[in-house]
């Protein structure tokens, strides 16, 4: 499926180390292969030091040629990035783009190109127990398809989604997810040292109670309010428990949350859009 296939990165920031080092890790394209663009010289560096793979500080040339073009840059940056690469972009390239709200037709617009990926990874990615979903263009071809979703594996799993909608969707759940996660985490210890744990026990208990319950769920396969209802006995610390959470309207603030984000996802989407159109 890679065979003699140029894989190229314009932007070499944490993301895109950790496709690289998946990818290298499946063994899909050796280091020769891949080819990373970034302004910074010290990073090139660092990334041909540790993977042994090319690198550039010259966007145009990481383009030049490139089968698979990773588009990993901040969203500011992307008009200017895609203005430059433009006449580069082999006619024949995927190109898949992680860039946070940028559509499918400001992509498209901006690269004249037509075989394009937009896909929503996140941070666990980058320890490869990552969530990514993402979509297509009607250009993709099903090899090009094929390809992408392989790569994307590379930072953990993956889902298609036939309409882009759902990219916001994404964001706003498993994108953002890890910062609701991680909020939850830190409240836990923090309510722990309260009650007089030393921060350290504190912290190894909740993570591990946490990662205990997530293997729970996925081995089970059940319904959460079923798994809930398993550690709730009637009139116990888990029933006082979860009185206060329903009674604070924990459900309601996270599902307000979760919208929240939704919301700034459309509007960042839409806003790139009105800036690429300038």
């Amino acid at each position: 499926m890679f065979t003699d296939t140029t894989l190229s990165f314009i932007g070499a920031g944490n993301m895109a180390e950790a496709f690289i080092k998946g990818i290298l890790a499946q063994n899909l394209v050796t280091p020769e292969r891949i080819l990373a663009a970034e302004p910074r010289q010290s990073r090139c560096e660092q990334l041909a030091a540790q993977y042994g793979i090319c690198t550039t500080t010259d966007n145009r040339a990481a383009a030049r040629g490139a089968a698979i073009l990773v588009l990993s840059v901040k969203p500011q940056v992307l008009p200017k990035v895609m203005d430059e690469i433009r006449l580069d972009v082999n006619p024949a390239a995927l190109v898949l783009s992680i860039v946070a709200g940028a559509r499918l037709g400001l992509l498209v617009d901006g690269l004249h190109h037509g075989a394009v990926v937009r896909s929503m990874p996140n941070t666990p990615g980058q320890y490869g127990q990552g969530m990514t979903v993402w979509t297509t263009t009607e250009m993709v071809s099903e090899q090009q398809r094929q390809q992408a979703q392989v790569i994307l594996q590379a930072l953990g799993k993956e889902i298609w989604v036939e309409d882009e909608e759902y990219l916001d969707m994404a964001t706003a759940l498993s994108g953002t997810g890890p910062a609701y996660v991680f909020l939850f985490i830190e409240a836990l210890i923090d309510a722990g040292v309260h009650m007089g744990f030393a921060r350290h026990i504190a912290e190894e208990l909740v993570l591990q109670t946490i990662a205990g319950s997530l293997t729970v769920a996925r081995e089970l396969a059940r319904h959460p309010a079923t798994l809930r209802n398993m550690v709730t006995s009637p009139g116990g610390t888990s029933a006082a428990a979860l009185y206060e959470l329903e009674k604070g309207g924990f459900r309601t603030i996270l599902s307000k949350a979760v919208f929240a984000a939704y919301r700034r996802s459309v509007e960042l989407g839409e806003a790139s859009v009105a800036k690429g159109t300038k």
